[in-house]
C-alpha cells in the first residue's frame, strides 16, 4: 500500500510505499511533477487487465502486482494486493511512466485529493 500526498508549492504528487511494499516495488516513492498528472480513478477491475512483461519487481498473480511493467507500449507501475483499494493514476509527458495504479487506504479520497490538486494546478 502506499500513502499519496501532493505538494503544491513543490508542484509534486509523492508516492511512499509502506513496508514490505518498498521491497515488492524496489521502490520507496515515486514523485511526480504535478504538471503531468492527467487525472485519477478507483478502478478495482483494473486487477484483471493484462499487465504485460514485468521489467522489475514482483508479480504473483492473485496475490501482488508490484513494480515496472510494459504492456502494448504503455509503461506502468504497479503496487495492488487488494483490487477494491486499486487508484489508477494517468500521467502526461512522464519521464518513467504512462500510468500508476496504486493500492491506497481510501481510494475515493485520494482520487478527490489528485483530482482538485490538478484542477486547482
Amino acid at each position: 500500500m502506499a500513502l499519496i500526498s501532493v505538494d503544491r508549492e513543490r508542484g509534486l504528487l509523492t508516492a511512499e510505499f509502506q513496508g514490505l511494499d518498498k521491497l515488492w516495488t524496489l521502490k520507496s516513492r515515486l514523485e511526480i511533477p504535478l504538471a503531468h498528472v492527467r487525472g485519477a480513478t478507483h478502478d478495482p477491475g483494473i486487477a484483471r487487465e493484462p499487465k504485460g512483461i514485468r521489467v522489475a519487481g514482483t508479480y504473483f498473480p492473485g496475490v501482488i502486482t508490484a513494480g515496472r511493467f510494459r504492456h502494448h507500449g504503455e509503461r506502468l507501475f504497479w503496487d495492488v494486493k487488494n483490487p477494491d483499494k486499486a487508484v489508477v493514476i494517468e500521467l502526461a509527458d512522464a519521464e518513467s511512466y504512462d500510468r500508476l495504479v496504486i493500492e491506497v487506504d481510501d481510494p475515493r479520497a485520494t482520487v478527490a485529493l489528485i483530482e482538485q490538486s490538478i484542477a486547482h494546478g
